[in-house]
């Protein structure tokens, strides 16, 4: 396991840090949901909590983006794709073992 030394300006000295990419970022409790808030009346579809670590959950958004043939980003465990695609979202992830409730309204 490799650390990695940070500098705290809260602190003002160097803390070792360990290294997050092979912790599982969610809770296994996945969400999708549409959100429009803050994005110039643009849908986009997040996919929350799934419990993967930060690689696995690049490769499922990359899958995610081919399947449904739009662009999107992993954000803070948080798998972003563009527009309403929920409905093929969670075909998807059933497709994969992995069941999802839609959440919101």
């Amino acid at each position: 396991m490799s650390s990695k030394l940070v500098y705290s300006t809260d602190q003002g000295r160097i803390e070792d840090k360990e290294d997050t990419s092979d912790q599982i970022l969610g809770s296994g409790n996945v969400k999708i949901q549409l959100e429009t808030k803050g994005r110039k009346g643009k849908g986009v579809t997040l996919v929350k909590e799934l419990a993967m670590t930060a690689d696995e959950l690049k490769v499922m958004a990359k899958k995610l983006k081919n399947h449904c043939g739009v662009g999107g980003a992993v954000k803070d465990g948080t798998i972003e794709i563009q527009g309403d695609q929920r409905s093929k979202v969670q075909a998807f992830l059933a497709d994969q073992g992995i069941k999802a409730k839609l959440a919101g309204g």
